[in-house]
């Protein structure tokens, strides 16, 4: 069929999926999945539009379908017994391996991973990457037509896996609690496999943030910020558990970006309280971290301690290095300029993130800031 007429279809033809009770994400990996098909047909069709709604509408039937099996499966599954030390029966992390397929680019390996075995959305994985929607779609869908036909024997890398695990415990982390579970539990399996340091990392890493979890919020539902979180319900045995777990990754002297991140997170969990947080010393693991990945996010992160340690003006000077499009750019300047002393711009900056936020916990948070800020009486 011609590729390019088909093409030009595709978005009247996700708009009749989704009309007839498909969500857009769904509709839209059916009808990749159909011009996959097409593409491969011997011969012309005489109503392309009509068949490739046929056939994308009979790819969403049969995902859904495979999709209700699997949650009946899981559901009969959670019903039974524990079945004692058969843990090593779990097929999860050989998937996780088998999708970084070596004929994939890393990224597009972890974005198919995340898709087709993880269970996130492709707007969850998009925000993830700090990409747009339509970008991530396209990706996940040429990782597809890339694996198409060829045999899964070859798993992909430690690296690769690693990164899947650690956006869907992020993604977990900063909502279900039992997708952030999931991954430390495929993680600590991947850590009794292997000796690597990144793998330790990782885990010490997840083990150290999930530790705080029960502080994070209010029995309502509001953020509690990392300041002003109660200590005492901070999971010590897990917390312990990471700190050891990360010291003896360390102490082999391969540093990578996962126990750098955990060496911040453990220098957190170690103060007693806020004030007592050795700044000083998360900086210069920012530093490490930088140089390692040059990762935006961590540059946005290392700005925020620098206003810790040095003072809010020298982390808005190096705030101000950074591109004001990044996630919780404008959210981290409001709070710099509130900590050098100018609520006036803190309160309009706070009110700006507010209307940027990802998520409507985030965004309730922000916006209280603002109004605090708002309600205190103009000197």
């Amino acid at each position: 069929m011609n590729e390019t007429l088909l093409r030009e279809l595709v978005p009247a033809v996700i708009g009749v999926l989704v009309r007839r009770g498909a969500d857009f994400a769904a509709a839209e990996d059916a009808v990749q999945d159909a011009l996959v098909e097409a593409v491969r047909a011997p011969q012309e069709v005489r109503d392309p539009k009509g068949w490739l709604i046929t056939v994308a509408w009979r790819k969403f039937l049969d995902a859904a379908r495979a999709e209700t099996s699997r949650r009946d499966r899981e559901l009969r599954a959670e019903s039974e017994p524990e079945p004692g030390p058969a843990e090593s029966a779990d097929d999860t992390l050989r998937l996780y391996f088998l999708c970084a397929h070596p004929s994939l680019t890393p990224a597009s390996a972890v974005a198919l991973t995340l898709r087709a075995v993880g269970g996130l959305t492709t707007r969850q994985i998009a925000q993830a990457y700090l990409v747009p929607e339509s970008t991530m779609a396209q990706r996940i869908s040429r990782a597809k037509r890339t694996v198409a036909g060829v045999r899964f024997t070859r798993p992909g890398d430690v690296a690769t896996v690693l990164r899947v695990l650690y956006l869907v415990f992020n993604e977990g982390y900063s909502g279900d609690v039992d997708l952030a579970a999931e991954a430390i539990r495929l993680t600590r399996q991947l850590a009794a496999m292997t000796k690597d340091e990144e793998v330790a990392g990782l885990l010490a890493l997840m083990l150290l943030h999930h530790a705080r979890r029960p502080a994070r919020t209010t029995p309502d539902g509001r953020l509690v910020p990392l300041a002003e979180q109660d200590r005492g319900r901070w999971d010590t045995r897990m917390i312990a558990e990471g700190v050891d777990i990360l010291q003896a990754a360390l102490a082999r002297d391969r540093l990578g970006e996962f126990q750098a991140q955990a060496a911040i997170a453990a220098l957190h969990a170690d103060a007693p309280t806020a004030a007592e947080t050795d700044w000083v010393q998360i900086v210069e693991w920012y530093d490490e971290l930088v140089r390692l990945t040059g990762n935006p996010v961590a540059r946005l992160n290392r700005a925020v301690a620098v206003g810790e340690a040095d003072g809010a003006r020298a982390g808005l000077a190096a705030l101000a290095e950074l591109d004001p499009g990044l996630p919780r750019h404008t959210a981290a300047a409001a709070y710099l300029h509130e900590r050098a002393g100018d609520p006036a711009t803190a309160a309009r900056m706070y009110a700006e993130a507010a209307r940027k936020a990802p998520s409507l916990p985030e965004r309730d948070h922000l916006t209280r800031q603002a109004a605090r800020l708002n309600a205190r009486p103009r000197e």
